[in-house]
């Protein structure tokens, strides 16, 4: 019996990351720049997005480690996750976290999400051409970024918070 369960187990994390690996192929490489990115012919300004409170944010890394974590308002594996990323913030002096808001119906339906789940970092305002400029393909998706601005590492769908914590290492 606990032989059959090992090997179930087994295979079930192959499986998951077989999984992982192949969602995860759609969005932008590691080891790249925004830097880059922001200086493509279809690049769009990342350094003044719009946020839910009327200002703009970077999507940049600002001299640390940053989380830009792409959501949808309907998407219910977001609510699920969003309270490891808010965890992750609260603890972590060193680390800065970006939410950007995609394929909302309006800027209420995010307050809504945001108030719901007591965010404290800033919440943007994203797009389509945000959307396309990060490869999104599924919600939730997010980046980790050094203090150069580098992507070191992406993934897509629930993350727990030591599974955030450790990508952002």
């Amino acid at each position: 019996m606990l032989r059959s369960f090992t090997i179930q187990a087994i295979i079930f994390l192959i499986v998951f990351q077989l999984l992982s690996f192949l969602r995860e192929r759609s969005m932008l490489s590691t080891d790249i720049s925004l830097n880059n990115i922001n200086t493509s012919s279809q690049a769009i300004n990342l350094t003044k997005v719009p946020t839910l409170m009327g200002d703009t944010v970077s999507l940049n890394a600002q001299g640390k480690t940053t989380i830009v974590y792409f959501f949808a308002p309907w998407c219910q594996v977001c609510h699920a996750s969003i309270g490891n990323l808010q965890a992750l913030f609260e603890k972590n002096d060193q680390l800065d976290v970006i939410a950007v808001a995609m394929d909302y119906a309006s800027s209420d339906e995010v307050m809504r999400f945001t108030s719901r789940h007591q965010l404290t970092f800033p919440i943007a305002l994203g797009n389509e051409a945000i959307k396309q400029t990060f490869e999104i393909s599924g919600y939730p998706s997010y980046y980790v970024l050094n203090a150069e601005n580098i992507i070191i590492s992406k993934s897509m769908g629930y993350s727990s918070e030591l599974g955030l914590y450790l990508r952002s290492l």
